[in-house]
């Protein structure tokens, strides 16, 4: 009786956790299926959090929310509609005429003084491998190979404008609701915590909040310089470059010297003498930044260690890629400050 009784919580055991695994495997899938969606979701989550605090010091000044949403949703439309018509098309233009421009720019980088001498001490590699590329390119027998490239580019152009159009629906949804999502999110607390709970909340989405639009901010004063200066040394690509780099910088510490990699790459095409000077602007720049422009900007955001945003960004960037990095860091910061108002008080307690 005693072995059958054994033999039967075996099996229990076993079929839970059979079964604990196949629920785990079935939401790994789900997830993996939704994971734009997802994306799409956090992307909106976060736009909303960093326009409210614009909406909040209107409520300060005694303007009502509901209107205040209105004016700062209004405006956050016409940013975009101007973005959207006075910058894409010359982005368009200036992306068609670099990809023109490949083998010229290949060539030209396989010829200076820097790219030779590695060349000669490999033996030649780098110019086979520019060669080997150039005659892909050239020959017509693997055109539909390029031309089903071409064809997934244009899908996902349509993708991404799809995207942009959900995110910003979204985004607005969840400016007009996000004081109704604290509301509900504190009524899952019991009633003795409730009050904890939503001020905690709120100081997750004001932090949160604040990094977003700081960090945004921050992104904004690169892009900006930086097409002042490209635009000065009548560098090529300008605005595009300036897009990238505001893409790319709003990942702290990795992004702008990510950006600053590619500038001075593209500036090597015109000669090593302007890239020296987009090196000379980079190493002034970064400094700036990281000792006058972020501290101020930033103050008010929560605090995060760079080994943190480091890690946080290489994770979700590996997981979602650049959307998953910019991401990553106001979920850890998140993370963090619920750890230092709720775990770490509860320590000093015990």
């Amino acid at each position: 009786m005693e072995q059958r009784a054994r033999v039967t919580n075996s099996f229990q055991i076993g079929l839970t956790g059979g079964l604990g695994v196949l629920t785990a495997i079935i939401i790994g899938a789900a997830i993996s299926q939704t994971a734009t969606i997802l994306t799409y979701i956090g992307i909106a989550l976060f736009l909303a959090l960093g326009l409210d605090p614009v909406v909040r010091s209107l409520t300060k000044r005694k303007v009502p929310r509901p209107l205040a949403v209105g004016v700062v949703v209004t405006g956050f439309l016409g940013a975009v509609a101007l973005i959207l018509w006075a910058i894409i098309p010359t982005a368009v233009r200036e992306a068609a005429k670099l990809i023109e421009q490949i083998p010229d720019i290949a060539t030209s980088l396989v010829t200076t003084d820097l790219i030779a001498r590695w060349d000669s001490q490999l033996g030649g590699a780098i110019t086979t491998a520019t060669n080997s590329g150039l005659d892909f390119i050239g020959n017509s027998a693997n055109w539909p190979v390029l031309l089903g490239g071409v064809l997934q580019v244009g899908i996902g152009v349509i993708s991404g404008v799809v995207g942009v159009v959900v995110v910003v629906i979204l985004t607005l949804y969840f400016m007009a609701s996000l004081e109704g999502m604290k509301d509900y999110l504190a009524k899952l607390s019991s009633a003795s915590k409730r009050e904890r709970f939503r001020k905690i909340t709120d100081q997750i989405a004001y932090s949160v909040g604040r990094w977003v639009m700081g960090q945004t901010s921050v992104s904004l004063v690169h892009a900006t310089s930086l097409f002042i200066f490209l635009t000065i040394i009548n560098a090529p690509f300008a605005l595009l470059l300036t897009l990238l780099a505001f893409t790319i910088s709003l990942i702290p510490l990795i992004g702008p010297l990510s950006s600053a990699i590619i500038v001075i790459t593209v500036t090597l095409i015109e000669g090593p003498q302007l890239a020296l000077i987009a090196v000379i602007y980079y190493l002034i720049y970064l400094q700036l930044e990281a000792y006058l422009i972020a501290p101020r900007v930033m103050k008010k955001a929560v605090s995060i260690p760079a080994a943190l945003v480091v890690i946080a960004a290489l994770m979700g960037g590996t997981l979602m890629g650049v959307l998953g990095a910019v991401i990553a860091i106001p979920v850890a910061a998140s993370i963090l400050l619920i750890v230092r108002e709720v775990w770490m008080p509860r320590q000093q307690l015990r």
